[in-house]
């Protein structure tokens, strides 16, 4: 088997599949990582062999679900000679040999920690970042990746291109989040680039930020308001915020993009005013009933 050639065809097979630009690269680089440990041809990998690498990468400290990535990459590929370059070769890695993965609640900010967070973040460019994950629940990658067409201020929603699974969906856009965009975009420089968020300083400046620009910036923020945050955790806090201020669990579903509603549900055990506030409205009835037997 010639594994250069294969290795180029498989990236090619991935594009077809209309995986994006982000997925291919990392299933490439996992598959890479274990061609270069495994000590033998690809072809005569076993489950043993899978065994091994797991442990392999358990003592690099990687987390369970990183694992389960790489061995999801590594099963994808044998799948792929299998059935596209008709090789008749068994797959090494067998169904439920991951790592058991925990399934902690999705953590969010309480309001404090919001408004401390809040209150650090200078320059009108980070401000609208991060207001645009609170309040429209944005992934990073996504406000990354928006362009100015995609803003519709007179309606107050911003057209998600291409989210996570590439999915287009609708965000709504609140008044202190479209305030706080109005004021970026009023002071942004005027170029060519068609993102909304520039690099402000530096080697890059006028380009598109990158995924890594912005959680670095975050990553500052959260250092000097001593809170323990990260990029997604906005996203958290404004399902749960949403779920407590009584909203339905497949508007929120629709609003993040979520494909299953179980996903979304989880905010749901965490969402502790909206349970505390359902349990004395009930309480309450059930005392009225009683009273009047």
């Amino acid at each position: 088997m010639d594994l250069t050639n294969t290795i180029i065809n498989y990236r090619r097979f991935l594009k077809r599949r209309n995986y994006s630009a982000h997925t291919v690269n990392n299933n490439i680089n996992r598959l890479k990582h274990f061609i270069i440990w495994l000590d033998v041809p690809l072809e005569k990998a076993s489950y043993q062999h899978i065994q091994c690498y797991i442990e392999a990468l358990m003592q690099k400290r990687l987390a369970p679900v990183t694992i389960n990535c790489h061995l999801a990459s590594i099963r994808a590929f044998y799948n792929y000679l299998y059935d596209e370059e008709q090789l008749s070769i068994s797959n090494p890695v067998k169904k439920r040999c991951g790592v058991r993965v925990p399934h902690p609640l999705p953590r969010y900010l309480k309001e404090e920690e919001v408004q401390r967070l809040f209150d650090v973040i200078k320059g009108p460019r980070d401000l609208a970042i991060f207001k645009l994950m609170l309040r429209c629940g944005m992934r990073v990658q996504e406000v990354a990746d928006l362009t100015l067409d995609a803003i519709d201020l007179a309606g107050n929603k911003i057209l998600i291109r291409n989210g996570k699974g590439q999915k287009d969906r609708i965000v709504y856009v609140s008044k202190d989040a479209r305030a706080a965009l109005t004021r970026y975009i009023k002071v942004r420089p005027s170029n060519r680039c068609r993102h909304v968020f520039l690099v402000e300083k530096g080697t890059f400046k006028g380009k598109a930020i990158s995924v890594r620009g912005i959680q670095k910036r975050m990553e500052y923020y959260a250092r000097k308001a001593r809170v323990k945050v990260s990029c997604h955790h906005l996203r958290h806090t404004m399902a749960t915020q949403m779920l407590n201020a009584d909203a339905r669990v497949a508007t929120i579903q629709d609003l993040l993009g979520h494909s299953l509603m179980a996903t979304t549900q989880r905010y749901c055990k965490i969402s502790n005013l909206k349970v505390k506030r359902d349990y004395y409205r009930a309480m309450e009835k059930i005392a009225r009933h009683y009273q009047l037997e």
